[in-house]
C-alpha cells in the first residue's frame, strides 16, 4: 500500500514542479574529500570542505566538483539549506515532505493511521522525489556549466586566430628545447621553408657561441627580420640567446617575439604537415609552424585542430561533439572575417572558407599550383567541383590581390559588381579613382541607388568596403618584453610589476604569461578597479597586459597577480582575495556534520544495495 501511494505522490506533476522550484531556490551543492584521499586529492583542497548555493554556483567550479567525483577524489551531494546534516525520522518534516502531506490533506490528528501517512510523505520525498531532483538539477547544472565552458573557449579561441600578425617579414622560428636542442627553421615572406638547423646552446653542451654563430650565419644569409621564439621548456633562455644575437647583430635590425607554440607539436605529427614538409625532421616542422604563426596566426592555427590548441577550461570534461561544433564555427567566422588570399592560401584554410569542403580546396590548390596564380574571382568558376552555388556562398571571402580587377582584392560580392558599375556611372569616375577616397564615399547617398534587389544596408556596406577595400580587423602588431632575470617562480617577489602576455580567459579569472615557465592568474576581482561580471569584457587571450605580483606560492606552483598595480601584496601567511578559497553558502551555517544516515524504521522501502545503486548511478 505504501509503494502504491508514493507512486501516486512522486508522480503529480504540480507537486514535482513546486518542489523542483523549491530545491533550485534552496539547494546546496556540498562536496567533501573522501576519507583517506586527502594528499592525493591536494589539487581539489578548495573543494575539501566546500558549499554553495545550486543556483550561484560558477561553471569552473561546477566542473571541477564534477571532476573530483570521477576521479574518485571529492563526495558531492545536494542537499537543502536547512539541512546540514540528514534529520532524523522523528524530527518536524522540512518544507518539501511538508508540501507532499498538505497536497494530499495527510495531517497528525492522532488517528491510527496518521504516523503511517506521515512517513510514506517522507519516503516519498527521501526516496523517489529527492534522489530524482537531484539527478535532474545536478544534470542541469553539469549541462549549464558544459555550455559555459564551451563559450569560454569559444571566445578565447577567436582572440587568438585574430591576434595582430606580423606580416609578410622574413621570419626565424625557434623550437626551445635543452637536451634535445634548440630546432631553428627561417622562413619568407610568404611562409616557404628558406633554411633549418640544430643548435644546442643548453645543458648538456652548452654551446651559446656556437649556437650564436649559427643563427648570425643565417640570419645574414636571409635577412631575417624577425625572431619567433616558443614559448616551452626553456623559451626564456632561447629568449636570452635572441637577445645575444641582436646585440651581436645590430645591423639586422633584429626583433624578438615570444608566441605561444600550442597545437605545434600536434601540426609537427599531422597529416598534412607531411604533405606539405615531406622531406622534413618532425622535430623541425614546429620550429616552421612557430615562425608562421607569427606572421599570420590564423593562417597557421586553422591547419591545427582547435581542441589542440588549449585555451579552455575543462576542455575535456565536456561534450566533444558540442566542444568540437562549436570551435568549428568560431574558426569559419574568423577566416571569413579576415578573408583570404587565393593565391597564397593553403588547403586548410581555404577549407574553412564558407561554402568549401576539404575537398574543393585542395582542387583550388592543385589548380593554381597547376595553371599559376588566379587572375579574378571569375576564373574560380574554372576549379573542377567549385560549382554556381559554392562560388556565390564563398566569392565574397575570398581575395585576389593584384588582380585584373581591384574589387577583386575587397569584400565586395561578385553579385554586387554592376551596383558599382551603377554607381562608378552616375559620379563619372573609376574604380581606381574611387577606392579609398573616403570624402567621396562618404557623401554619397545610399538611398539613390537602392532598387528591390539592394536594399540601404547593404549598399552602405559596400561603400564602407569600398573606403577600406580588404581591410583587416585584426588589431595591429604589438609584443611584449619580459622583465630581464625574471626566469623562474624563483625570482618573483611581490610588489614587482611585470608586462606579459594573457594566455586565457575564464569565468574566474585570466592567465597571464609573464615569462616564467608558469602562467600567473589575474582573479577576476583584480583585473581592474569597478566591478567586472566577465573577464572577456576587460581582456582576450593575447593581450599585452602590465601586473603586479601578490603572492607566489612554490610549492603549489601558483602565482597570484593583479592589474590592479595600486593594490599591496598580501602580508606572509595569508592568501590573496584571488586565491581565496571558496565560501561555503551563508545559509549552511557551521561546519556541516560528518554524513551518516540515521536508522530508518524497518518498514523502509529501500535497502542498503538500493542506495549503493543511486550512489554509483550519481558518480
Amino acid at each position: 500500500a505504501r509503494q502504491i501511494l508514493m507512486e501516486r505522490f512522486a508522480e503529480d506533476a504540480g507537486l514535482l514542479q513546486w518542489l523542483r522550484e523549491y530545491v533550485q531556490e534552496h539547494g546546496i551543492v556540498e562536496s567533501k574529500v573522501r576519507e583517506g584521499k586527502e594528499a592525493a586529492a591536494e589539487k581539489y583542497a578548495d573543494y575539501f570542505d566546500y558549499s554553495e548555493s545550486i543556483r550561484t554556483l560558477p561553471s569552473h567550479r561546477a566542473l571541477a566538483l564534477f571532476r573530483g567525483r570521477r576521479e574518485d577524489m571529492l563526495d558531492v551531494r545536494l542537499r537543502l539549506d536547512s539541512e546540514t546534516e540528514r534529520p532524523a525520522w522523528s524530527a518536524p518534516h522540512n518544507a518539501c515532505e511538508a508540501r507532499i502531506a498538505t497536497r494530499f490533506g495527510i495531517q497528525d490528528q492522532n488517528r491510527p493511521a496518521d504516523r503511517w501517512l506521515m512517513d510514506t510523505a517522507r519516503f516519498t520525498w527521501r526516496v523517489k522525489s529527492f534522489m530524482h531532483l537531484e539527478l535532474e538539477l545536478m544534470g542541469a547544472l553539469r549541462e549549464r556549466a558544459e555550455t559555459e565552458a564551451i563559450n569560454v573557449f569559444a571566445r578565447n579561441l577567436k582572440a587568438l586566430l585574430l591576434a595582430a600578425p606580423a606580416g609578410p617579414r622574413v621570419t626565424m622560428g625557434l623550437d626551445p628545447g635543452i637536451r634535445t636542442g634548440v630546432k631553428v627553421a627561417v622562413t619568407d615572406e610568404t611562409g616557404k621553408v628558406l633554411d633549418t638547423a640544430t643548435v644546442y646552446p643548453h645543458q648538456p653542451r652548452n654551446d651559446w657561441d656556437g649556437s650564436l654563430h649559427t643563427l648570425a650565419k643565417l640570419a645574414g644569409k636571409h635577412r631575417v627580420a624577425v625572431i619567433s621564439i616558443g614559448n616551452g621548456t626553456a623559451s626564456r633562455e632561447t629568449d636570452k640567446l635572441a637577445r645575444d644575437l641582436i646585440k651581436l647583430k645590430p645591423e639586422l635590425r633584429l626583433t624578438s617575439v615570444v608566441v605561444s607554440e600550442a597545437g605545434a607539436s600536434v601540426y609537427s605529427a599531422s597529416e598534412f604537415a607531411s604533405r606539405e614538409l615531406p622531406d622534413m625532421d618532425v622535430s623541425l616542422r614546429g620550429a616552421v609552424s612557430i615562425a608562421r604563426r607569427l606572421q599570420d596566426p590564423l593562417a597557421e592555427l586553422v591547419k591545427i585542430d582547435p581542441k589542440s590548441i588549449g585555451v579552455g577550461q575543462y576542455q575535456h570534461d565536456v561534450s566533444q561533439f558540442d566542444l568540437a561544433r562549436s570551435l568549428d564555427a568560431v574558426v569559419e567566422d574568423c577566416v571569413n572575417a579576415v578573408g583570404v588570399d587565393v593565391n597564397t592560401a593553403s588547403a586548410p584554410l581555404l577549407a574553412r572558407v564558407s561554402g568549401l569542403s576539404s575537398s574543393v580546396a585542395q582542387a583550388i590548390v592543385s589548380f593554381r599550383e597547376s595553371k599559376g596564380r588566379f587572375a579574378s574571382r571569375a576564373q574560380l568558376r574554372d576549379v573542377p567541383r567549385l560549382g554556381d552555388k559554392t562560388f556565390e556562398q564563398a566569392a565574397g571571402f575570398l581575395r585576389i590581390m593584384d588582380g585584373d580587377d581591384p574589387l577583386d582584392a575587397s569584400a565586395v560580392h561578385p553579385e554586387s559588381y554592376p551596383l558599382v558599375q551603377t554607381i562608378l556611372a552616375d559620379i563619372k569616375r573609376d574604380i581606381k579613382g574611387v577606392i579609398g577616397n573616403s570624402a567621396l564615399l562618404k557623401s554619397l547617398n545610399p538611398s539613390k541607388y537602392s532598387d528591390e534587389k539592394f536594399g540601404i544596408p547593404t549598399i552602405t556596406d559596400i561603400l564602407r568596403e569600398l573606403e577600406k577595400p580588404g581591410r583587416d580587423p585584426r588589431p595591429e602588431f604589438t609584443t611584449a618584453r619580459f622583465r630581464d632575470g625574471v626566469e623562474t617562480l624563483a625570482d618573483l617577489k611581490p610588489d614587482m610589476i611585470l608586462e606579459g602576455v594573457v594566455t586565457n580567459v575564464a569565468a574566474f579569472g585570466a592567465f597571464v604569461d609573464i615569462g616564467v615557465h608558469q602562467d600567473g592568474l589575474v582573479h577576476i576581482s583584480a583585473l581592474a578597479s569597478t566591478f567586472v561580471k566577465d573577464p572577456h569584457s576587460v581582456v582576450k587571450a593575447g593581450q599585452i597586459v602590465k601586473v603586479k605580483v601578490l603572492e607566489v606560492d612554490a610549492k603549489r606552483k601558483r602565482i597570484a597577480l593583479t592589474m590592479r598595480l595600486t593594490d599591496a601584496p598580501e602580508p606572509a601567511g595569508e592568501k590573496p582575495q584571488a586565491a581565496k578559497r571558496p565560501q561555503r553558502d551563508t545559509r549552511g551555517q557551521g561546519k556541516p556534520a560528518d554524513w551518516k544516515p540515521n536508522r530508518a524504521p524497518a518498514s523502509a522501502p529501500v535497502d542498503g544495495a538500493m542506495a549503493a545503486a543511486f550512489s554509483k548511478l550519481k558518480r
